[in-house]
């Protein structure tokens, strides 16, 4: 498997609005591959710190660390490489002849999909919830499965944080910009005939009252519902998160389940991400989703497969 080949499966990773921030460079001898945070593709206003971004892109690296494995090769990653002074330079994942556990993931790659809307009617057994749990742990992060307390909790605070954002009308309008036509390979896909009137209605209409409300129920009714969290809050965090994240959704794959995120918490207000952190016992909270069956669905698009050449130069297309 060639390192192309390595990072086209990587791109099937999740991302805020599927704005897909990563750049990959390659070493002369493709005995290294660097990962670094494409700015250009950031969300100030959902996301000034960069958190989610980091988060995307860590997402992105377990994806190549599964790939590189399905391929008979191992990783070693180097996050942060210490002396490099290019805060974009996010890992150094370093090829070599030993391929780790993540091989048997594979397959979830390309089939993982995120849902929106409800899930059908169902459980998610305690032995699934409990695989999930430990594939967190296995990338150093917990996931925190909520009870029926922690879930009215949630629920509460996920329609409390669509009040928060979609009164900010700088957040309608970033959101707006990522609607996109299909065939444009990043932003959240929508018909040629509805992309008009889409972004007209996000940017210019409050819809947190009635998104709140719906939100807030799917939240309640869900099979499972989890939060992602860390110890700490640093972008060394985030990145681990990203890759506990990855980890967690292709298993959930893997044992016929998909996901859908309900991150307003951690967007809306460091107040209501502080609260959401008091559920799950003074962790970090990084994510939160409902888990459940679904139906096949159909992907969403990507970006071309891009890879350059040195360290983190633009990548030829």
């Amino acid at each position: 498997m060639s390192i192309t080949e390595l990072v086209a499966a990587a791109a099937w990773a999740p991302s805020s609005h599927n704005t897909q921030p990563w750049r990959w460079a390659v070493a002369s001898d493709e005995s290294r591959v660097e990962l670094y945070a494409d700015r250009a593709r950031a969300l100030p206003v959902n996301d000034p710190r960069g958190r989610e971004l980091v988060i995307s892109c860590g997402a992105a690296l377990f994806a190549l660390r599964v790939a590189a494995a399905h391929a008979g090769m191992g990783t070693i990653v180097q996050p942060y490489p210490e002396g490099d002074t290019d805060p974009d330079h996010l890992a150094t994942v370093h090829l070599t002849d030993a391929p780790g556990d993540e091989a048997d993931l594979y397959d979830a790659v390309a089939t993982r999909r995120t849902h929106h809307g409800p899930f059908e009617r169902a459980t998610v057994d305690a032995r699934t919830l409990a695989t999930l749990t430990a594939a967190a742990a296995a990338e150093g992060a917990i996931l925190h499965v909520m009870d029926a307390l922690q879930r009215n909790s949630v629920a509460g605070l996920v329609g409390e944080a669509d009040h928060v954002l979609w009164c900010d009308r700088g957040w309608r309008r970033e959101l707006a910009r990522w609607f996109r036509i299909r065939h444009g390979g990043d932003g959240l896909p929508v018909s040629v005939a509805s992309l008009v009137p889409t972004r007209f209605v996000v940017a210019h209409l409050d819809l947190g009252r009635r998104l709140g409300a719906t939100d807030a129920r799917l939240v309640s009714e869900a099979p499972a519902v989890v939060v992602l969290a860390t110890q700490e809050d640093e972008p060394e965090d985030w990145l681990c998160a990203g890759q506990a994240l990855q980890r967690v959704l292709l298993t959930a794959t893997r044992e016929g389940l998909s996901a859908a995120f309900e991150n307003q918490p951690c967007e809306a207000s460091p107040a209501l991400r502080a609260r959401l952190g008091a559920v799950v016992h003074g962790h970090v909270p990084q994510m939160v989703a409902r888990l459940g069956p679904t139906a096949p669905a159909r992907p969403t698009p990507r970006r071309p497969v891009a890879v350059s050449e040195g360290r983190g130069a633009p990548a030829r297309r």
